[in-house]
């Protein structure tokens, strides 16, 4: 595996320095901490006097959960991406018949924006000002994040046909992005029962630790089970669209 990140890495970090879109989603993370930290409270203290109300406790929720979940989805995006265009150019074809394993080259692409999410999620947070009251919130909260990458990288390589029909796909799949915060508005016997979508856990795994619920290490088992089995059925799914294109 260090072989395969040493040799394909360079590759791989040229091929998307040329995509400008590429670019811009790898830094986008990163360049929405500051503005969050200091616009987001502002909005929300507009928004609350206009209502009546105390908006700016929903700042952590809203922040956590953007930060937690926006990096792998992204990141998992333009592994998506890359997946796309190698199987147009029949790339993911010819590997079939060299002497690299085709199991060994995808869990070297998900691998990546994997470890890649999972660290910037641990550097996002704090810069963002969110301060966990418990120590193991943030890491535990970024290893049930960390899957979302090699998910959405999956999805998109087994259901989008091309870069268009993938962006489209993005779009579609937002949505999936305000789990969490759905997770605010309703009561708590049916707040778990968003946990069927794999965005809910992240988010809702640290605001457990945080408030000092006791389920929250079962919260941790539980996503990280339930994303394991969604990508093992995803790249089995991958593996046969593989197969097809032969």
């Amino acid at each position: 595996m260090l072989k395969l990140f040493a040799g394909l890495g360079p590759l791989d970090a040229r091929t998307i320095g040329r995509d400008a879109l590429l670019r811009w989603v790898l830094a986008l993370p990163l360049l929405i901490i500051l503005p969050m930290r200091l616009v987001l409270p502002a909005v929300l203290a507009r928004i609350g006097a206009a209502l009546g109300a105390d908006l700016l406790p929903l700042y952590t929720p809203i922040a956590s959960a953007a930060l937690l979940l926006l990096t792998p989805v992204l990141y998992g995006m333009i592994i998506g991406f890359l997946l796309l265009d190698q199987r147009d150019d029949q790339t993911l074809v010819a590997l079939q018949v060299t002497p690299l394993p085709a199991a060994r080259y995808l869990a070297y692409r998900l691998a990546t924006p994997t470890v890649a999410s999972a660290a910037a999620a641990l550097v996002a947070l704090p810069l963002a000002g969110l301060a966990n009251p418990r120590p193991e919130a943030l890491p535990l909260a970024a290893l049930a994040a960390a899957p979302l990458a090699p998910l959405t990288a999956l999805a998109l390589a087994c259901f989008a046909a091309n870069k268009v029909q993938g962006l489209a796909l993005m779009k579609a799949g937002s949505v999936l992005l305000m789990a969490p915060l759905g997770g605010l508005f309703v009561g708590a016997g049916w707040r778990h029962m968003l946990g069927v979508l794999p965005t809910y856990w992240p988010a809702a795994i640290y605001w457990a630790f945080a408030a000092g619920d006791p389920q929250a290490w079962l919260f941790v088992a539980l996503a990280l089970a339930y994303q394991a089995a969604l990508v093992w059925l995803l790249a089995r799914r991958f593996a046969q669209v593989l197969r097809r294109g032969i």
